[in-house]
């Protein structure tokens, strides 16, 4: 019958249209709404992939409660910004660099600083504005323990960058350790699961060198000593690495242009309670999981709901107290701690005599690293400069100095440090996690679309650990909304790679 032929053929195109024939399996939706909670640099991070994966029709609310920047955020001294969070970046952040090239963002280098090592004492090791002369200081010291620590990290790093080829490729990894172990394998685990002075005496290092060197970097960028798990402690020490980098005008800068490259709604206001919901939806009329997140902001209490949840601030209570309700298992609660550090501006002249120095004329080091020492009332002090290159000119009088300490510092500890002194300001931070290798470390997946990005800072906190993370926890929202499986925990992802390659 070949007049019911164009009918038949009408027929069928509306019925894929409408999603199939009777008893087809009906097309998977893209979600309608995502909450991303917190607009630090894993927030803002997971907004912008959040857009690429998910396509401009998705709407994306991000929730702040403070300033867009987290813990990247700056201090005014005398009329200039200085950093007061996160400062600088290593030259193999590859996603720390993309984020600055795309959103045209300037970059600083970081200027040289003779460094001094100090045991409450004295001076263990000076460098001074003289290269050769501060090899030779640091042979006759230590021999060729720096030359050996710095092809360890190397060798770690080049491990640690096979990341960036997975995330490339979109595998994305269910756990923190499941991602470490793709990266490293049982070497890494191990690193997790020792400290960094048990991991550098098992590959050799003298007892001297971690003691003055390895310590004083980690009471530097970690406020904690030698007993930080291994990871976090080769993470720490890539912190002295020469090319660091930092984005002119502050790095809290990726973050708001992240934000807007993400055309996300920017929300202020802080979340207190998020609640699994069930509604039905289409034809077959199945359940579906979606998230209530309950805020208060000045328009005062409010319930969004959401299909995915990604939560990118730490929940300690002291930090983010976030109530989850109606969830089953119960979302486990996140009772260990973070460390806190003061970061305490100081425009003022350094008091060379509290270093042992009798003519403060001779004094060099411009960041000084402390050693173990119970009287130390600092983990160190270095100078600063603004985060304008424009205002980055010689100071005609006394420098900006950026002291770390646990507590503030009082008023008779700051005459101990600096002969004088006029602009002070002080910025005190939950900033990282109290380290122990022996602590587990916490999931990426909360609950069936609802995402942890903050438990990677249990492996190491740093700006591209939270940019890694989000972008993990971007492939996997992707992967389970769409139930494409086949790029989740994947094993022998490198030499698989390297074969297609």
């Amino acid at each position: 019958m070949p007049a019911q032929t164009p009918a038949a053929l009408l027929l069928l195109l509306l019925a894929v249209r409408e999603g199939g024939a009777p008893g087809a399996e009906e097309p998977l939706r893209p979600p309608a709404r995502i909450g991303v909670i917190g607009a630090g640099i894993g927030g803002t991070a997971a907004a912008y992939f959040l857009r690429q994966k998910f396509g401009r029709d998705v709407l994306i609310d991000v929730f702040e409660r403070g300033e867009v920047g987290g813990r990247l955020a700056t201090l005014n001294v005398d009329g200039q910004d200085y950093e007061a969070g996160g400062d600088v970046i290593h030259p193999q952040n590859l996603h720390m660099k993309h984020f600055a090239k795309d959103l045209g963002l300037s970059t600083l280098q970081r200027q040289f600083s003779p460094l001094g090592i100090y045991n409450g004492d004295e001076f263990v090791f000076e460098e001074s504005s003289y290269y050769l002369w501060n090899l030779i200081k640091l042979f006759w010291n230590y021999g060729l323990n720096p030359l050996r620590m710095y092809i360890w990290v190397q060798e770690i790093l080049d491990k640690f960058m096979r990341i960036y080829h997975y995330q490339s490729h979109d595998y994305a990894f269910s756990t923190n350790e499941g991602l470490l172990h793709a990266l490293g394998g049982a070497s890494f685990m191990q690193l997790l699961n020792q400290t960094i002075e048990e991991a550098m005496q098992e590959a050799g290092f003298s007892q001297k060198f971690i003691n003055e060197t390895v310590t004083a970097i980690m009471r530097f960028n970690y406020g904690q000593g030698a007993s930080v798990s291994g990871f976090v402690g080769v993470i720490s020490l890539l912190g002295v690495d020469p090319g660091l980098w930092s984005v002119e005008g502050g790095n809290k800068l990726v973050c708001s242009g992240l934000l807007s490259a993400s055309k996300a709604q920017l929300i202020s206001g802080s979340v207190l309670s998020l609640e699994e919901k069930t509604r039905q939806k289409g034809r077959s009329g199945d359940p579906v999981k979606q998230y209530d997140v309950t805020y208060h902001s000045k328009s005062g209490l409010t319930t969004e709901l959401y299909d995915i949840v990604l939560i990118a601030t730490p929940l300690q209570p002291e930090i983010a107290h976030i109530a989850f309700h109606n969830f089953s298992p119960p979302i486990q609660e996140f009772s260990r701690h973070y460390h806190q550090t003061v970061t305490t501006l100081v425009h003022g002249h350094i008091n060379a005599t509290f270093f042992g120095y009798r003519d403060p004329s001779q004094f060099e080091p411009s960041s000084i690293f402390t050693m173990e020492n119970p009287k130390l009332f600092i983990n160190g002090i270095i100078i600063v400069f603004p985060v304008k290159k424009s205002a980055r000119k010689p100071p005609l009088g006394p420098p900006v100095w950026r002291v770390f300490s646990h507590n503030s510092l009082t008023k008779e500890q700051l005459n101990l440090l600096f002969s004088s002194y006029d602009f002070i300001e002080e910025k005190n931070w939950l900033a990282y996690p109290k380290y122990n290798s022996q602590e587990s470390v916490p999931p990426i997946i909360l609950h069936d679309q609802m995402y942890y990005l903050n438990g990677i800072e249990w492996l190491a906190s740093a700006m591209e650990m939270s940019a890694i993370a989000a972008k993990n926890a971007v492939l996997l929202a992707h992967h389970h909304w769409y139930k494409n499986l086949d790029r989740v925990d994947q094993e022998g992802l490198h030499d698989r790679l390297q074969a297609e390659l």
